[in-house]
């Protein structure tokens, strides 16, 4: 299976059987940020948010008081906080890769959380 299918029909997939309720953006990259797949809607980014990124999963809080960018976006780094906006981003880090999925509203952290992990759990089963 390519890293693309992974994508289409793992992360922007819809969610709970619902057509068109499904994650906004969604990719899986490198730990070296290079891309390995990503839906037509992932923000271009650059290095910097990615090492940020990287650098806040071996030292948890790093990015808690600047916030965490991507694409140029910012997003508060919490825990799935009610009300803390309308839209967000997971990110979970495999052996080899970043698995990312973007959020808006009506779609829920949880819904989104579940979507990612589940793939990310599958790549970290695989050696990936």
């Amino acid at each position: 299976m390519s890293w693309q299918t992974y994508v289409d029909d793992h992360l922007m997939c819809d969610i709970d059987g619902q057509p068109g309720l499904r994650l906004s953006a969604a990719a899986i990259l490198g730990h070296d940020g290079v891309v390995w797949a990503q839906s037509s809607t992932f923000p271009q980014f650059n290095a910097a948010e990615i090492n940020g990124i990287l650098t806040d999963f071996n030292e948890p809080g790093h990015l808690a008081p600047t916030g965490l960018f991507l694409g140029g976006t910012k997003y508060m780094v919490i825990q799935g906080e009610p009300g803390a906006g309308s839209g967000g981003v997971t990110i979970k880090k495999t052996g080899q890769a970043l698995v990312f999925g973007l959020y808006e509203e009506p779609v829920t952290p949880g819904q989104c959380n579940m979507i990612v992990e589940r793939l990310a759990d599958y790549l970290i089963d695989q050696g990936m």
